[in-house]
């Protein structure tokens, strides 16, 4: 995406956009068609995300590149990928830049893993209070029994997350974690997130005036986060992935280089990357079964993310 560093955005980014040699760079990537949309969904995003307006331009074009290659939108509404800030700080605590992060959204998992023509089904299902029942002793396989009324699921607490997939010739995996658990592992591989704080934040016990510290998507969509995690633990380990699939796991969570090559800034996408990779042939007994119950094929969709 040639030399052009900025990072800082005195004329904001629809100036930068309209630079010629940044203008020459998207045209090559994304042709003359679609030029004109590129720039309004990338000016959109960052005009939508206020705290995206401190990041270098080129992070942000970069992230909104590879998106665009991946044919996925950078809208929040779709949740398909996000650029999300990532402030780097040197020893003293000061801030010396702020670059974009691409980040993969669940249903950007989703649209890839359905492009690859293998799968017939693939959800995350949020578990409410009262339908885990436990392990079958003969198996060792987690059971459900879900609640039928939708009004009166969806007021209850959401206490686990049930991921599953079946391929088109009937290979079928699903893996549960509790939520307590997604807690620990939002807290061991983030750090923007901090699990006291957390459950400081949910009892309402955070001063307003300190609200602005917890901009996390941990903290503030943390169901659609787990359904993410979920989903990239279920398919690094047991499912298929295309080439395109895979090289858009191989750079979720980083900031995006101008040569395209992923810089991993966050301590969840490097040690999170490097557990999926380390994992990704092997078979934990007590999370994982074979089969997918039928209540949970037929519980398809309803979830945001």
């Amino acid at each position: 995406m040639g030399n052009e560093v900025t990072t800082t955005q005195p004329k904001g980014m629809a100036d930068f956009l309209s630079k010629d040699k940044v203008k020459a760079n998207i045209l090559q990537v994304v042709g003359q068609k679609n030029t004109a949309r590129f720039i309004a969904s990338v000016v959109s995003a960052v005009q939508n995300t206020p705290a995206l307006q401190e990041c270098s331009h080129n992070s942000i074009l970069s992230a909104a590149l590879l998106g665009e290659a991946l044919n996925l939108s950078p809208s929040p509404q779709l949740g398909q990928f996000y650029m999300v800030p990532y402030k780097k700080k040197d020893r003293e605590g000061k801030v010396v830049s702020v670059d974009a992060q691409f980040q993969l959204g669940a249903k950007g998992y989703k649209q890839l893993a359905m492009r690859t023509g293998q799968y017939k089904d693939l959800d995350v299902i949020y578990i409410r209070q009262g339908e885990y029942l436990g392990r079958d002793r003969s198996t060792g396989k987690h059971k459900f029994e879900f609640i039928e009324d939708d009004a009166i699921r969806e007021e209850l607490p959401v206490i686990g997350y049930l991921a599953y997939f079946e391929l088109l010739n009937g290979f079928r995996k699903e893996i549960f974690w509790t939520r307590a658990k997604m807690e620990k592992h939002a807290d061991q591989y983030s750090q923007a997130f901090n699990l006291n704080d957390f459950h400081m934040l949910q009892e309402g016990k955070i001063p307003k005036k300190d609200l602005w510290k917890y901009s996390s998507f941990w903290y503030k969509s943390f169901d659609e986060m787990a359904e993410k995690t979920m989903i990239r633990q279920l398919i690094s380990k047991w499912g298929i992935m295309s080439i395109e699939m895979s090289d858009a796991y191989e750079r979720d969570m980083a900031v995006i280089n101008a040569d395209g090559s992923p810089r991993y800034v966050d301590n969840e996408a490097v040690n999170q990357h490097e557990d999926d990779l380390s994992q990704a042939n092997t078979v934990d007994f007590e999370e994982v079964s074979e089969t997918v119950g039928n209540e949970a094929v037929q519980e398809n969709g309803g979830d945001p993310f």
